[in-house]
C-alpha cells in the first residue's frame, strides 16, 4: 500500500507496556472519537507488544492471550472499525518479540495471513532477537512481501531503530514508515537526542516511506511504561513541533482517557498538524546561526510547503532564554527579489514581519516558535 502523508494514531506501548487488555483498548477507541482525535486525523489504534500467548497453537499460528483478549483479536478489530478507526498490531523480525513473546521469524507468511484474517490495518514490526547471520534488509523485505500478498491493505511500520544502515534499504521492503531512531523516553534528554540523530536522515524522508522519530510522549508527565522523568507542557509543545516540522508519523503514547486541556491543545493544533501532513513533504533544511554563546542550543529549520508557503521552526533545546532570528537571505528572499513574508506563529496566533530583512525573536527555556510564512511584496 502507498501512504501519502505521515500516519497518525495512538499506540499502547509508551504508557501501558504489558498492561494491556481488551477493555482498555476499546476504551481508547471510544476516547479517540469522543476527544476529537479521530476528527483531527488520528486514525490508527495500535496494540504493541505483549498481546499474544507465549506459544503458538498446534498449527503454528499466533494466538491472542486468552486472559487479556478473551474474545480474540477479530472481536477487538471489529470494535475499533465500528468507531471509524483503523486497527494495528505488533510483531517482530526475530524469534522473540522485545518482551519475549513469539516473533515472526520464519513465520512471516503465516503471520501475515493471520493478521489479515483479523482485519488488521497496520503492523509495527520490531527488531529484537533477530538472526545474527541474516541481514535485517532480508527480514523486512520478507515480511513486506508477505503483507503485500495477503489481499488486504496493511500499513507496514518497520521498527529497526535505524540500525544496520536501515535508511539505505528500507524503501526496498514496502514499508510505509520506518523507525529512524532508538526508543523514546519521557524526558527532555531523550527528545533532544532523537532530534539530533534525525539531522543526517532528512534526505530519506518522503511520501510513501516516512522517517518515524518514535511515538509521542506529549501529556505523559512521567507516568507509564517509558515515563522516566517527564517533561513540562512547554517541552511537550516543542517536542510536538519538531516532530511536525520533520514530517514524522504522529503516534500518541499517553493515556488519552485522562488528557488534560493543555495536552489536547497541543495534540490537536490543526495548523501544526497541517505542517506535518503537508502533501509535498519536502526536505527540511537547517538555517545556520552565527557562532555565539548558546547557539549550540538553538535549532532553526525551514521547509517549503505545497503551494509556496514556508514552514520555519525555531527550537531552544537548552534551559536558558535565547535570542535568535534569521536573515531573509537564508530563505531565498533578499531585498532584490522584491519579496518578504508574513510570519504567522502557529501556537500564539500572532503575525510578525521582518524589519530590515531580518526577523528577531526570543525563545523561553526549551521553547519554540513555529511559523507558516506567506510570501508578499515588499512595501517599498
Amino acid at each position: 500500500m502507498v501512504v501519502k502523508t505521515p500516519p497518525m494514531g495512538w499506540n499502547s506501548w509508551n504508557t501501558f507496556g504489558d498492561r494491556i487488555d481488551e477493555q482498555m483498548i476499546m476504551e481508547m477507541a471510544d476516547a479517540m472519537v469522543s476527544t476529537g482525535l479521530k476528527e483531527a486525523g488520528y486514525e490508527y489504534l495500535v496494540i504493541d507488544d505483549c498481546w499474544s500467548e507465549k506459544k503458538r497453537d498446534r498449527n503454528g499460528r499466533l494466538v491472542a492471550d486468552h486472559v487479556k483478549f478473551p474474545h480474540g483479536m477479530k472481536y477487538v478489530a471489529d470494535y475499533v472499525h465500528g468507531k471509524g478507526l483503523k486497527f494495528g498490531m505488533y510483531s517482530c523480525a526475530g524469534n522473540l518479540t522485545c518482551a519475549g513473546y513469539p516473533g515472526s521469524y520464519e513465520h512471516e507468511f503465516t503471520d501475515a495471513e493471520t493478521f489479515a484474517s483479523w482485519d488488521v490495518d497496520f503492523l509495527k514490526y520490531d527488531y529484537c532477537y533477530h538472526s545474527p547471520i541474516v541481514p535485517g534488509k532480508y527480514l523486512y523485505r520478507r515480511m513486506g512481501l508477505a503483507l503485500e500478498n495477503t489481499g488486504r491493505d496493511i500499513l507496514f511500520s518497520a521498527c529497526s531503530w535505524g540500525s544496520d544502515e536501515t535508511a539505505e534499504w528500507i524503501k526496498s521492503t514496502g514499508a510505509s514508515m520506518w523507525r529512524s531512531t532508538p526508543d523514546i523516553f519521557d524526558n527532555w534528554n531523550s527528545i533532544r537526542n532523537l532530534t539530533e540523530r534525525q539531522s543526517s536522515l532528512h534526505p530519506y524522508n518522503a511520501p510513501g516511506c516516512f522517517n518515524d522519530m518514535d511515538m509521542l510522549v506529549v501529556g505523559m508527565h512521567g507516568n507509564g511504561n517509558v515515563g522516566i522523568g517527564g517533561c513540562d507542557d512547554v517541552q511537550y509543545r516543542t517536542h510536538f513541533s519538531i516532530w511536525a516540522m520533520m514530517g514524522s508519523p504522529l503516534m500518541i503514547g499517553s493515556d488519552i482517557r485522562k488528557m488534560d486541556e493543555e495536552t489536547r491543545r497541543t495534540l490537536m493544533n490543526r495548523e501544526v498538524l497541517a505542517i506535518d501532513q503537508d502533501p509535498a513533504l519536502r526536505q527540511p533544511y537547517r538555517l545556520e546561526m552565527q557562532e555565539a554563546p548558546g547557539t549550540e542550543d538553538l535549532l532553526v529549520y525551514a521547509r517549503h510547503l505545497d503551494g509556496g508557503d514556508i514552514a520555519v521552526g525555531f527550537f531552544n533545546m537548552g534551559g536558558e532564554k535565547r535570542q535568535t532570528g534569521l536573515n531573509m537571505d537564508q530563505l531565498g528572499l533578499p531585498v532584490s527579489t522584491g519579496r518578504t513574508a508574513a510570519f504567522h506563529e502557529l501556537w500564539t496566533g500572532g503575525t510578525v514581519r521582518p524589519e530590515n530583512g531580518t526577523l528577531r525573536l526570543e525563545l523561553e527555556p526549551y521553547g519554540c516558535a513555529l511559523y507558516r510564512a506567506k510570501l508578499e511584496a515588499l512595501p517599498y
